[in-house]
């Protein structure tokens, strides 16, 4: 079966057994959709609309910050329909690789910034999901 978030415009579909946890912060939310292994997406709705390309820069220092290894490339495509500025990330951890990319675009609410991240034993399950939740995400226009 499939669960499904929405909030403030912002509409996705994802695995039930997934768990979904917001956390509510001053410039907007965060909700997180982790999965019954070790991937997760988290996306971050900010009301004070920083640009997109801060945002997901900011997203990959502090990847950086934590695994000095990490290899990234930008990257531009559509998400929701919306042009979305981000990286393509690949980094090691506990002697797995794991892959990451960030995503962020504006909404009419806010800037929007989307990380997902799997490790190599899940890139065939998880990684799939991931980027089918990603393709299930609907802004609404104002």
């Amino acid at each position: 079966m499939v669960a499904q978030f929405e909030d403030a415009g912002i509409c996705f579909k994802y695995p039930e057994n997934w768990k979904l946890e917001r956390e509510e912060n001053e410039t907007g939310w965060t909700i997180t959709v982790q999965s019954p292994e070790t991937a997760f997406l988290m996306l971050c709705l900010r009301e004070d609309m920083p640009t997109t390309e801060n945002l997901a820069d900011t997203a990959l220092e502090a990847l950086r910050e934590e695994y000095s290894d990490l290899e990234a490339d930008s990257c531009v495509e559509a998400i929701a329909g919306l042009p979305a500025v981000g990286h393509e990330i690949r980094f090691f951890s506990f002697d797995l690789t794991n892959t990451c990319w960030t995503r962020s675009f504006y909404s009419p609410r806010g800037t929007v910034l989307i990380l997902c991240q799997f490790n190599d034993l899940e890139s065939e399950r998880n990684g799939l999901v991931l980027r089918a939740i990603c393709a299930s995400l609907e802004i609404e226009e104002e």
